[in-house]
């Protein structure tokens, strides 16, 4: 076995042998740092508490979460639990372990969100929850130490890029119409898919090694690393999410300000909208991978990041639960 894969294991069955009472507070700091956990805060930061920082959160998550992927099937690492017995797994994963997504999310995003308050416990809060987060992966069985160490990197990077040209790009935007603003979006998520395809090549035929399955069985189904669906679920996400920006923007943007009746009802008509665009279509289109589920996917999440940013403000101004700004 690899050096670095041989000691990355012994390193978690060290950390796992502290304790079966860390699993809960583990777990917890996983969902922390967990995309669910930021599709449930970004529609209530958004609707109800400030749209400029939501729109910030929607934008490195779901385009900090494609390049993830490329990464991920760039290097194919294996998750740990697939690989030893000893590793005892605490959670079920289906991707390729390399970069951790949760250790990138939780430092992009709470430390996006610290830059926003701007204040010094904020950044160190963020930066502890970032630390926990992936510390928790290693302790779950699902990353190594590396995993972890690349998915800070990636994610502490994007923070940086997204803080430092995040002004200019957001004003190069504003003097474009709204077709070109939407074809630039399409462009980008179009982008997104080539570059998922093209890491992803190397992997056609791709088949979960049969030395692995034993492992990989013990904590749920046998994985597909190598699928290209969240590759589609999150250019079509960000298209939807940009393309709704914009149009809202034509016309006059949104602004957050209510009652904490009217804020509180945003949020649960909105998820409603969210749940029946992306549960209740995903449970009747076709799935697979072939191009004609894809692109339904692709469509699938187009609309659902569209009724978050544009759909459900559009229909809060219509029933009187968000003023106009320019009202």
């Amino acid at each position: 076995m690899d050096p670095l894969i041989q000691s990355g294991i012994d390193w978690i069955v060290a950390i796992q042998s502290l304790g079966s009472w860390l699993e809960y507070p583990m777990k917890f700091f996983t969902f922390l740092g967990n995309e669910n956990f930021f599709f449930l805060v970004l529609p209530l930061v958004y609707w109800s508490l400030n749209a400029g920082l939501g729109l910030r959160i929607a934008l490195i998550l779901v385009g900090g979460g494609g390049l993830n992927f490329v990464g991920k099937y760039l290097f194919a690492g294996p998750r740990p639990y697939w690989l030893s017995a000893q590793v005892q797994p605490f959670a079920v994963e289906h991707s390729f372990g390399i970069p951790s997504n949760h250790a990138q999310t939780s430092a992009a995003l709470w430390g996006t969100m610290a830059a926003w308050v701007g204040k010094r416990w904020v950044w160190v809060a963020a930066i502890l929850i970032a630390f926990l987060a992936g510390f928790s992966r290693l302790y779950l069985g699902m990353h190594f130490v590396h995993d972890v160490l690349a998915g800070w990197l990636i994610g502490y990077v994007l923070l940086f890029l997204f803080l430092k040209f995040w002004d200019p790009v957001a004003a190069w935007f504003r003097t474009k119409t709204l077709p070109q603003q939407i074809g630039a979006a399409f462009g980008i998520s179009l982008l997104l898919i080539v570059m998922g395809l093209l890491s992803n090549a190397h992997l056609d035929g791709y088949e979960f090694p049969a030395e692995w399955a034993d492992n990989a069985l013990r904590a749920g189904p046998l994985p597909e690393p190598a699928s290209i669906e969240n590759i589609f679920t999150a250019a079509g996400s960000l298209f939807g999410m940009a393309a709704g920006v914009a149009w809202l923007a034509s016309r006059g943007g949104y602004q957050t300000e209510g009652s904490v009746t009217q804020r509180a009802l945003r949020y649960v008509i909105g998820l409603i909208g969210v749940m029946i665009l992306w549960e209740g279509l995903g449970a009747v289109l076709p799935r697979g991978e072939e191009w004609f589920p894809l692109l339904l996917r692709y469509a699938r999440y187009t609309l659902v990041g569209f009724w978050i940013m544009a759909g459900a403000p559009w229909l809060f101004f219509h029933f009187k639960l968000a003023r106009r700004p320019n009202m």
